[in-house]
């Protein structure tokens, strides 16, 4: 069963029964059980049309869930729309979607969620692992989402300020969790540029491109992470810098700066620098301060505490540290780095121990353990 069709098909099938007449949350729960289907029927008796397939059961699927008293002159309605058998137009209505499931009434986390079972055709239990939440409650928020944004038609979609936020949310999930949405998200942000003439537009794609073109370089052959000091930069994908820095550019002499441009500032001094120690730091702190005041995000200002260190040194580091809230994620990790460079080693390793604790994901996990390991190592000789 090839699961990578299934899911690249979602959002086909889900837009063909939405366009139909057919509530988002109805829609997705027929889509996904049309999937449910395929997975038991397809080894046996593969489809020669596969999407057209997925659209037929789906749309059957949909009729009987909504076959009530009250429904019965809709639903003969809609079965005189029933797609006719053959093969199915190929339309895209995933950048329709993300805009549908980025709905101003869903929170952030809610929209990123929703947008992942609906659109990327994940299952409820890998977004609670990547949330690191029980699965009851991913179900719960999801099936609040979607019961929120029931009956909403595509002209009523989400602002462009909320899609590009679940976008950027979503590349960072494929970009770092065990299902790769990365490209998929590189490519409909390509979708949203060339559609709507906008610099943060801009500004979302290029950050995507310089953070993609390092993707090869961020693990070992093992799989461990390999920080960005030490990654081969021979690796880095130079197609994908020059492109993304081209559309940095351009969208900054328009002098409408937005978080994603500024985010994209910094990753193309990252990607400009031919070795780590060349990395101009002091022009990344210049841009952490512009992307704190845009954003006044704890967030920001923890990694803007990073660059300071590497700027100033780590007793400033640690000074713009102090100033935060050490419950933020990844601050112990930022205090671990930041003493050891200090020299520090005894209160580097218990930090690194501590931050691996509260790690979000196994390989990160593994990578702060490594470290705590590491720095004990030195300490024992």
């Amino acid at each position: 069963m090839d699961e990578a069709l299934l899911r690249s098909l979602t959002p086909t099938v889900l837009g063909v029964l939405v366009r139909r007449g057919a509530d988002f949350a109805a829609a997705e729960d027929a889509v996904q059980d049309a999937l449910v289907e395929a997975i038991r029927v397809w080894p046996a008796d593969p489809p020669r049309d596969p999407k057209g397939w997925l659209v037929t059961v789906a749309w059957r699927k949909f009729l009987d869930a909504t076959r009530s008293d009250a429904a019965r002159r809709r639903r003969e309605n809609l079965v005189d729309e029933e797609p006719p058998p053959g093969p199915t137009p190929a339309v895209d209505d995933t950048l329709q979607l993300y805009f549908l499931c980025a709905h101003p009434s869903l929170t952030p986390s809610s929209a990123v969620a929703l947008t992942l079972r609906a659109v990327g055709g994940l299952t409820t239990r890998q977004i609670a692992q990547a949330y690191l939440v029980p699965e009851a409650t991913m179900a719960q928020r999801i099936s609040r989402a979607k019961r929120t944004v029931a009956g909403v038609r595509f002209d009523q979609p989400g602002d462009v300020a909320t899609v590009l936020r679940v976008l950027y949310l979503v590349f960072n999930e494929g970009y770092s969790g065990d299902v790769d949405l990365a490209a998929e998200a590189v490519r409909l942000t390509r979708q949203l540029a060339a559609a709507i003439d906008h610099p943060e537009v801009a500004g979302l794609l290029a950050l995507m491109l310089l953070h993609h073109a390092r993707r090869a370089a961020r693990t070992a052959p093992d799989g461990r992470l390999v920080p960005l000091a030490e990654q081969d930069r021979s690796r880095w994908d130079t197609t994908l810098i020059a492109e993304g820095i081209e559309i940095l550019q351009a969208a900054l002499a328009r002098d409408r700066l937005g978080e994603f441009q500024a985010q994209a500032a910094i990753a193309a001094l990252h990607a400009d620098a031919p070795t780590a120690e060349e990395t101009d730091w002091v022009q990344i702190v210049e841009w952490y301060d512009e992307l704190a005041r845009l954003t006044d995000s704890p967030v920001v200002r923890l990694n803007r505490a990073v660059a300071v260190g590497e700027a100033d040194g780590p007793r400033a580091g640690l000074a713009a540290l102090a100033e935060l809230d050490d419950s933020l994620p990844r601050y112990a990790a930022v205090a671990a780095y930041l003493h050891e460079r200090d020299g520090d080693l005894s209160t580097a390793a218990r930090l690194y121990a501590e931050a691996a604790h509260k790690a979000p994901n196994l390989a990160e996990r593994d990578h702060l353990t490594r470290q705590a390991a590491r720095i004990n190592a030195r300490r024992a000789r």
